[in-house]
């Protein structure tokens, strides 16, 4: 039991690995969540960054960072500070609202600009999505006396 544990986790530390090796310095990461393309040598973390367990996290902090300069001009603008306030706070929620409404397709698109065939990020997270299901189904099977 605890063997087939170890190895499972072994493999998806092994993946990790592999697609942590090489990242994006900060410079790079702000232009690719500007949607700038990253060197070729970086195409392997795209597909990790769009495609693993905490891919949406990734998407709103994307979303967040891009959003990020147009409420500190807002804030910087004359006026009532509850008024500049309430203004960032629409202006997220809207935003927010229509990044998480094209994530998929967001997704795909920065896949797809990095070299990888179209569809490839859903076929990959339904994968992901699959193995998890699999691996706890295992384990809840094997915790249970039959």
């Amino acid at each position: 039991m605890f063997t087939r544990r170890w190895r499972a986790s072994r493999g998806r530390r092994a993946i990790v690995e592999t697609m942590g090796k090489h990242r994006p310095n900060p410079p790079q990461w702000v232009w690719y969540t500007f949607g700038g393309k990253l060197p070729a040598h970086l195409a392997e973390w795209v597909l990790h960054d769009v495609t693993c367990r905490t891919w949406v996290l990734r998407h709103l902090l994307r979303a967040l960072t891009q959003l990020a300069p147009f409420c500190v001009v807002v804030l910087l603008l004359p006026g009532p500070l509850y008024i500049r306030l309430s203004s960032v706070v629409l202006g997220l929620l809207v935003g927010l609202f229509y990044s998480i409404s094209a994530m998929g397709e967001s997704c795909e698109h920065r896949v797809i600009k990095h070299g990888y065939p179209p569809g490839i990020g859903r076929e990959t997270r339904a994968m992901y999505r699959e193995v998890r299901r699999a691996t706890r189904d295992d384990a809840r099977r094997r915790g249970r006396p039959e």
